[in-house]
This record gives C-alpha cells, structure tokens and sequence, in this order.
C-alpha cells in the first residue's frame, strides 16, 4: 500500500484509452437559435418550398382556429392549439418521406395534417369517439399520444427494429418541453444513442408546461444541450422560422437515414394560446409577453421573406387564403354531423384473437342492445296503436 492509500488518500489511475470518449464540441448546439428567413442564408433557399412552407402555415393556422372554435360548439371535447408553433408542425410533416414514421403528441395534429392526415380524422380523439380515428400503419403516423413523452421510447423501438431488418426508415419523433422532464424522454435519448437508431427528437419548447415556465423544469443552458449526454448532437434552432426548421430537420433525418444515429433538436417557439380549452392561460402569464411574440409569427416571418424576393404577391395571398377556408369549411360541416358509432367496436381493436373475457363481455353487451331494441320497438308499437284508436 502506498503513502497516499494509507492517509486515505486516492489517485485513480486514467482509463485505457479505448474507455475514452470523443470530443464533446461537435455535439454541443449553437450558441443562439439557429435561423434562415431575414438572414444571407434566406437567398440560398429553395423558392417552391417557401412556397409550400408558406401554405401549409396559412392553412395550419386555419386549422387550428376552426378547430378552437368547434370546442366552444361543443363539438369538441378539448383542442389543445398549435397556435404559433405551426412552423415546427409543418416542417416536422414535411421532412418526412412516405415510408418514415411520425410520432406525435396531443399537441401535433397540424402535424398529422399537414402530412396527409384527413382532418376530422385527426380530431376524432379530441372529440371522444375512438382513441385513434386513424389507421396508424396506413398513414405512418403513431397514435396522438396524450400521456407525455411515452411516445418517445416507441419511436426509438420502431426505428430500431426497421434498422435490424434493413428497412430505410426514420422515425422523427415530437414532445413539447414539458415532456423533456418525464422519465421517458430520457430512457428513449439513452436507447436511440447507444443502438444508433435512426430517430429525430423535436422538442417544441414554447415556454410552457400548462403553468410551468421553462426555467422552474431544467437548469441547462438550453434543452438541446442535453443531447450530449446522451452522445448525440444536439441541435438548436428558430422555431418560429419555417425554412430553418426545415433545413435543420432535414439534414438530422438524412443523417439517421444514412446510419448517423440520433439528433435531439430543440425548436424555440410560443404557444400563443392557452395550454387548452380549459386552461386560463392569464394566471401565469401576461398579455405583454404575448404581444412581443406576434412580432415573430411564423407567417409574418415568412410573408416579408416572400414578400421582398418578389415571390408573394396578392393573387397567391388570396389563392393560399381561399383553399385554407374551403379546408375549414369542410371540416366544420363534417365535425357539425352526429358520429354513427356502434358501441361493439369497443370489442374490435383490442386484440388481434379476443381473449375469453372480451368475448363474453361483447356476448353480454350484444344482448342489452338487443334487449333495448326490442323494447324500443315494442313502445313505438304501441304509442301507434293508440295514435290510430283515437
């Protein structure tokens, strides 16, 4: 024993050096948010997909206003409004090829949307009538996941599995910052980096989890750089400007694809609504901090770019408008109609062989409908009877 060991004194001997890591630096974010429109990078731009962007913001923006308003309708239950964030939403659709996968949260509808979502489809839970109002394989998007962050691990294990059979798929996978804080979040960050799955995590940090602000959830200097923890690199980026999200999420999902591993991108933006229906949003915050937001609206931000390179003029404004408001009125004509639902179908999408206990109970549900249509016979039976004897 040495001198050192006997006063309690310990030097651990430096690792082998295939124990060590690589250098950090690359993995670490920028310094400030990274952004296109209004900067030199904004000329260098694809013009048709400003273009698109610019659509698809325009009609996102519709969406969720009709939306809002089907709530106060009663038509239903709870919108949680992607009001603001709409770049993010767009950008994460568009990225995306037909064979990649989508995992959104409760927040992402626009998401699912704008990736060739029908609309009332994607309302369907909101509404109560199914738990998914879609087929999730058919469209490559997961379920709306209300729970937060568990749709993160599913992504990772999807995107996973598609590498071990030498599928060319990428998972990109949505949270808001809130969800950064569950459990979930981390476990699925740790996973996708240790296995290199080909998986992109957006995290739309808006400010707020319902009432908690950002600074009461992490001490980090940003969320992105908690990617580096993880040994992944860690991306920040306007969330507010449509191109930059774009270019930042294109080239994390082509650096998965190619067998890159994961990215962990945290977009900057502002819910400029309340966290739902039934949020009062003016408890926890104030209509000065609202207001310094609109400045940054991400069509706003998007208009001037298009605006000054000659790209948007009136009669595209107004062609962009007219087939956002076809979209919302056919949206709320179908949301006005009253769903046909068949209660058996509590019994069909369970599992793929029912289990003994589904069988009986279905058994049991089918004969009290047919008992109460029966009796509902028997009574409109007889009220005839008496109409015709008087």
């Amino acid at each position: 024993m040495t001198v050192m060991e006997q006063r309690g004194v310990y030097r651990p001997t430096p690792p082998p050096a295939w124990q060590l890591r690589t250098d950090p630096a690359p993995l670490l974010p920028d310094a400030e948010p990274y952004r296109v429109l209004g900067t030199e990078a904004a000329g260098k731009a694809d013009e048709e997909l400003l273009g698109r962007l610019y659509a698809q913001l325009v009609r996102g923006r519709r969406y969720n206003t009709q939306a809002t308003a089907l709530t106060k309708q009663g038509r239903l239950a709870v919108y949680p409004s992607s009001t603001g964030q709409e770049a993010c939403e767009v950008a994460a659709a568009l990225v995306l090829q037909d064979r990649d996968w989508l995992f959104p949260s409760y927040r992402d509808t626009l998401a699912a949307v704008a990736r060739g979502l029908d609309p009332v489809q994607a309302l369907t839970l909101l509404r109560g009538d199914w738990h998914t109002g879609y087929d999730p394989r058919e469209h490559r998007i997961a379920p709306l996941c209300t729970p937060l962050a568990t749709q993160l691990p599913h992504a990772v294990g999807l995107a996973h599995a598609a590498r071990l059979k030498g599928d060319d798929v990428v998972a990109l996978a949505m949270v808001g910052d809130g969800g950064t804080s569950e459990g979930d979040f981390h476990e699925a960050l740790n996973f996708a980096a240790v296995w290199r799955a080909p998986v992109v995590f957006l995290v739309q940090n808006n400010g707020f989890a319902i009432s908690v602000p950002l600074d009461k959830q992490t001490a980090a200097p940003s969320l992105a750089h908690k990617a580096v923890g993880y040994g992944m690199p860690g991306r920040l980026v306007d969330g507010n400007d449509a191109a930059a999200v774009h270019e930042v999420l294109s080239e994390a999902v082509s650096r998965a694809r190619e067998g890159g591993g994961p990215t962990l991108v945290e977009a900057v933006t502002y819910r400029m609504e309340a966290h739902t229906n039934a949020d009062d949003a003016t408890r926890y915050r104030g209509d000065a901090e609202v207001e310094a937001w609109r400045d940054h609206d991400p069509i706003l931000l998007l208009e001037r770019e298009l605006t000054e390179r000659g790209l948007l003029d009136e009669d595209r404004t107004r062609a962009v408008r007219y087939d956002a408001e076809a979209m919302a009125a056919d949206l709320r004509e179908r949301m006005n109609r009253d769903p046909d639902l068949d209660p058996m179908d509590l019994f069909g999408h369970v599992y793929a062989e029912q289990t003994s206990q589904l069988r009986e109970q279905a058994a049991q549900l089918r004969a009290e409908l047919e008992a109460s249509a029966e009796e509902g016979a028997e009574g409109a039976g007889g009220a005839d009877g008496e109409e015709s004897g008087r």
